[in-house]
């Protein structure tokens, strides 16, 4: 049974007393013919396994090599070296698979996170994405944990839909016609009476809509799951194919929803601040030794730790949009013309607005409401100024727009008149109607982006540094 082995992370909180143990893992280092770095992804620390060259064969110790894999039996004794409680003295090493350290890119050197993107199959071995990694399997976790702990039943939302709950268009088509010579009608269009589901498909952009339906049975839900934006946005903040939680609450207004929303992020973090210290501290000084290379104006203000803990202990400000286009216009960012987009009440506020507002004015996560109508989805909530909607959107340090959200439209009457203005087909739209029309109620809702969450927490600069394997626009590779 192979299956015997003591997790790295175990050993390495053991107290030492020469017991006998198994340990597998990948070598990061071999040092002298004598000292092992072994690691095995539990933790970024690596166990010294310290090998008796004098007594073992030359040709396996030629085989120890960066990369490669080892089943190894020892003694857990006390270390007499500096950086570690305890050592392993092998008595049996088995090489479980070689590494040709002249093909291994892995070699025990810096690597910047460029060229770890090109070997993202490999770079979970590092420590930076080891760290990255562990922390978004805990973000995961508690995002779980959250909801159940309240009660919110966890809804599985379609993947292949038929609607555009964004109104957007920026859709990934699911077809089986052939591409090159798809049927047509007589008028000269694509014939989808003819593709698998009968009518045009598409990868979802969001479980939102489904979300209400469950929600009006249910009275809370989230879903978690992957969703597909067909945006040719080639930035650090964009991903063509990323995941999303989104929480949907009968008898939640638009304060029940921030509420909810700031309490979860707030506790995502503190998840992983008691779950995963290690590895933000590993984050923390990457983050600081990347501050040393930038303009002192471009540096961060705040550690990673000191950031998280940060946003755990303070309230979230809360401003209306029209406040925030005020601070804004007030700005010496805008009077000395530094915004490269223009600021007016009615834009669509650009990152460079967020983060001007969450960075250099209030200096902590800002939740922005009430935004105009005019560029949100015909779902949100009209209010009684016939200017704005009842939306949402919590703006982070460093990234922007982490969380967008709005209390709902409940009223059939406002909610057909809006679509009837974006020309939004009821038709095929009836069944989300239908949950206007029987026993509808005050109900809200949010979308929060994972990777972006994932981003905050770690400090990690580019989004496709914390998915595994980015969907990027001219990139799908792995």
């Amino acid at each position: 049974m192979l299956n015997v082995r003591v997790k790295v992370k175990d050993v390495l909180s053991t107290e030492p007393a020469g017991q006998d143990i198994v340990v597998m893992g990948w070598v990061r280092t071999f040092r002298n013919n004598q000292f092992i770095a072994l690691n095995d992804g539990s933790t970024n620390a690596n166990l010294q396994v310290v090998v008796d060259f004098e007594n073992t064969d030359p040709a396996l110790l030629k085989r120890i090599t960066t990369g490669a894999s080892l089943r190894i039996n020892g003694n857990l004794v006390a270390s007499l070296g500096k950086g570690q409680k305890v050592d392993l003295k092998a008595t049996q090493i088995d090489i479980l698979g070689d590494s040709d350290p002249e093909q291994y890119v892995l070699q025990p050197k810096k690597h910047s996170l460029e060229f770890l993107r090109e070997v993202a199959h490999l770079r979970f071995r590092t420590n930076t994405f080891g760290a990255v990694f562990r922390i978004r399997h805990a973000l995961a976790f508690a995002v779980h944990q959250f909801y159940n702990e309240r009660g919110f039943i966890y809804f599985h939302s379609p993947i292949i839909t038929a609607s555009d709950a964004e109104g957007a268009g920026e859709l990934f088509r699911v077809s089986t016609l052939d591409p090159l010579n798809p049927p047509q009608t007589e008028d000269g269009k694509i014939d989808y009476n003819q593709d698998f589901f009968g009518k045009p498909t598409n990868l979802t952009v969001s479980g939102q809509l489904e979300g209400e339906l469950a929600a009006m049975a249910f009275s809370e839900i989230y879903t978690f799951g992957p969703t597909f934006r067909a945006e040719n946005s080639n930035t650090t903040r964009h991903l063509a194919e990323f995941w999303m939680i989104e929480p949907e609450m009968a008898f939640y207004d638009l304060e029940d929803n921030m509420n909810l929303a700031e309490a979860f992020i707030k506790y995502l973090i503190a998840y992983v601040m008691e779950h995963n210290r290690e590895d933000l501290e590993t984050l923390d000084l990457r983050l600081k030794e990347e501050d040393k290379t930038k303009p002192e104006a471009e540096r961060s203000e705040m550690g990673l730790i000191e950031k998280l803990e940060f946003v755990v202990n303070n309230k979230f400000e809360r401003i209306t949009y029209t406040e925030a286009i005020d601070i804004l216009l007030q700005s010496p960012a805008y009077k000395k013309k530094k915004f490269k987009y223009e600021v007016a009440w009615g834009i669509d506020m650009q990152s460079e607005h967020e983060r001007y507002l969450v960075e250099k004015h209030f200096k902590k996560p800002v939740i922005v409401t009430n935004y105009p109508k005019d560029f949100k989805a015909f779902y949100m909530r009209q209010n009684d100024d016939g200017k704005t909607v009842a939306a949402m959107d919590i703006l982070a340090p460093g990234i922007g727009e982490i969380v967008g959200g709005s209390q709902r439209e409940e009223r059939l009457d406002k909610l057909v008149s809006r679509m009837e203005d974006m020309h939004i087909p009821q038709n095929e739209m009836s069944w989300y109607l239908d949950t206007r029309r029987f026993g509808t109620v005050p109900h809200a809702g949010f979308g929060l982006g994972f990777e972006r969450m994932v981003q905050f927490v770690t400090g990690m600069g580019n989004i496709r540094d914390v998915i595994p394997f980015p969907r990027t626009p001219k990139n799908c590779e792995f």
